[in-house]
């Protein structure tokens, strides 16, 4: 597991690479960008920079969508199908 860098420190090189590699297994294996976030004491931002370096795909924006209403229909709206 990554361990919590202070805030606000470099991380460059072989360590940024090293960092990059563990963050993307656990981001792979399904764990969020929020909580690699807050398990490593980084932003959001430089988590999901730090992911896109090392080639990460990035799963798109919220949960499952299986048997979801539109988001039209959801919110009172005519949806034309």
């Amino acid at each position: 597991m990554a361990q919590t860098l202070k805030k606000g420190t470099r991380v460059i090189g072989v360590d940024r690479s090293r960092l990059g590699m563990q963050l993307s297994k656990r981001y792979d294996s399904g764990e969020s960008i929020r909580s690699l976030a807050a398990s490593t004491g980084r932003s959001y931002g430089f988590v999901h920079r730090l992911l896109t370096e090392s080639g990460v795909e990035l799963r798109r924006r919220g949960g499952a969508t299986k048997n979801r209403a539109p988001r039209a229909a959801s919110r009172g709206k005519k949806v034309n199908r």
